[in-house]
């Protein structure tokens, strides 16, 4: 009995195994997936996961269904730590191709030229943020030839990552553009008219993020204040208490801005329209100015005067809520109509209401507020229009020279002007938070490293508004990043074109003129003192007024002539 419990618990063992080992599949990174776009001119490189010492078998066939390279494809083995990587035959440029590794079938796979685009904001800016400017281009575009990758947001504090989070290649068609970013959409279908070969975008960044957290911890070992900030916040739970904390706090402020609104809690609400507003100062919009009457309590405060605006107290910002209310008379042509509410742009974010329905909110300052009017909203006569702004640090405003007008039809009314405003919640801002992506080194953990792997033909880095106040050490930083990943990516001539600052900040603001002056000088240092990097001219297409200037179609042809002049001199 003793012998036949022995044999069935080795029997049972051996089924096991053996239905692991049928079990066994080769897992892939999601940047190896259909629709994706290889490097012509170079090896396809593929990898992986197995189990250990599997065989890992990869062949590939073209549109005929015949197989490119050896007709058996390329067999290697993955090792103790169930790695595997493959290098495969060069594709000719063009495709579809169809690339199969063991049970894993990878299909619509094209040959042509692939982009790393990394950096802040002005990267992730989309093609749906430019429409004022380019609606007409951008308009029912599609193209299959040229597809994106955009690797998610995430960080990693504890070790660089082998994977990205759930993502696939999209093709450009015009269910998805909108959500692209704008320029590595015109410089991919620039490039592609240009060339007639098939663009990869791999679109890996995140706004506001410093150059610090791009590079690899080793090589911030300089910088052992950078280092250490890292460190401060590897702990999970710390980071956890972190968040909490911070999610607690902002709660209990938007608890604030409710509970003690008054704009909400009126017999009439101060976004109804039968809400009676005429005791109320008048301001300018988008000027702030107070034009008639005075902001009570501010008069208290040695210095203020109607200048000052609504904002401020007289000597510091008024943090909270701000109420407008505008009338605006329509004629019987725009009743009834569907239309478009444009206010600029609004520091910090707001809440709006058309003839006392909700019409739209956004929730920080840079997007331009658009926000649709049903049909039937509209009346002939009056329509009161209210905004509650909402102001989480610093000094509130409307941006000016942006469009602030209401538009039904072709015709359009102007709003700006004169405004009833009241104060409503004073709330102070939140204190504490942690923007974790800003940390040193975790975002090339999470989103360079995943994919250093994947073959490309230049990186294109458009970054450094958020190291300005530490501009004088960016040459440095910029050449140590290129160096680093050119490194990582194996490839010692991978080129990058850096795309210089735009111009910003209004003309009275010297210091801060100067400051990007300055930062604008050493990205061009980095450039002209480091092989195959070249600065792409943008400063001459900045808006001062904004940050995120819409002319992403200029820089990326400039980006694109870059591009094709690099290519000329290495042949």
């Amino acid at each position: 009995m003793k012998h036949s419990v022995k044999y069935i618990a080795s029997l049972l063992a051996m089924l096991y195994m053996g239905a692991m080992e049928c079990d066994a599949k080769v897992t892939l990174p999601r940047i190896l997936s259909p629709g994706m776009v290889v490097q012509r001119e170079h090896p396809v490189v593929l990898w992986g996961k197995a189990d250990p010492g599997e065989t890992v078998t990869v062949k590939i066939t073209d549109s005929r269904n015949k197989t490119v390279g050896p007709r058996k494809g390329i067999s290697v083995t993955s090792g103790d730590d169930g790695q595997w990587r493959a290098e495969y035959s060069e594709l000719k440029a063009g495709g579809p191709y169809t690339i199969t590794i063991n049970d894993i079938t990878i299909d619509n796979v094209l040959s042509g030229d692939v982009y790393l685009f990394s950096g802040q904001s002005n990267i992730d800016l989309t093609v749906g943020r430019v429409t004022d400017m380019f609606a007409d281009e951008i308009a029912s575009y599609s193209n299959d030839k040229i597809r994106h990758f955009n690797v998610p947001n995430a960080y990693e504090f504890h070790q660089p990552l082998d994977d990205v989070k759930n993502c696939t290649w999209q093709p450009t068609t015009d269910e998805q553009l909108m959500a692209f970013s704008a320029l590595a959409y015109f410089f991919s279908k620039e490039l592609n008219e240009r060339t007639g070969l098939p663009v990869g975008i791999i679109r890996s960044s995140w706004g506001g993020t410093p150059i610090e957290s791009w590079i690899k911890e080793e090589r911030l070992a300089e910088f052992p204040g950078l280092v250490n900030k890292k460190r401060i916040y590897e702990d999970d739970a710390y980071r956890n208490r972190i968040n909490q904390l911070a999610g607690e706090s902002s709660a209990r402020r938007q608890s604030l801005l409710y509970a003690t609104d008054p704009g909400l809690h009126d017999a009439v609400k101060w976004y109804e329209p039968a809400f009676d507003d005429s005791d109320w100062p008048t301001v300018e919009i988008p000027s702030g100015s107070v034009t008639d009457g005075t902001i009570a309590g501010d008069d208290i405060h040695c210095g203020w005067k109607a200048a000052d605006g609504w904002a401020t107290d007289g000597l510091n910002p008024v943090n909270g809520s701000h109420w407008f209310r505008k009338t605006v008379s329509l004629p019987s042509s725009m009743a009834g109509k569907p239309g478009l509410l444009r206010l600029g742009c609004i520091v910090d974010a707001d809440s709006v209401y058309v003839n006392g329905t909700f019409v739209g909110t956004v929730s920080y300052q840079y997007p331009p507020r658009k926000y649709p009017i049903p049909a039937g909203l509209l009346k002939e006569g009056d329509n009161q229009i209210t905004i509650r702004l909402f102001s989480n640090g610093g000094r509130a405003n409307f941006v000016p020279e942006k469009p602030y007008k209401l538009i039904a039809g072709d015709e359009e009314i102007n709003l700006e002007g004169a405004w009833k405003y009241h104060r409503g919640a004073v709330v102070p801002p939140v204190q504490g938070g942690v923007s974790f992506n800003y940390i040193p080194a975790v975002l090339y953990n999470a989103m360079i490293h995943p994919i250093i792997n994947y073959p490309v033909n230049g990186v294109v880095w458009y970054q450094g508004e958020s190291n300005v106040d530490t501009r004088n050490s960016y040459t440095y930083m910029l050449k140590t990043l290129m160096d680093s990943w050119r490194a990582d990516f194996n490839d010692r001539d991978m080129p990058f074109y850096i795309v210089e600052l735009a111009d910003f900040l209004h003309k009275d603001d010297r210091g801060g003129r100067a400051a990007w002056a300055e930062m604008r000088r050493n990205q061009a240092e980095a450039a002209k003192s480091t092989h195959n990097a070249y600065l792409v001219p943008n400063s001459d297409l900045g808006e001062w007024n904004d940050i995120h200037p819409l002319d992403k179609k200029t820089v990326g042809h400039r980006v694109v002539e870059a591009v094709i002049k690099h290519n000329e001199i290495k042949k």
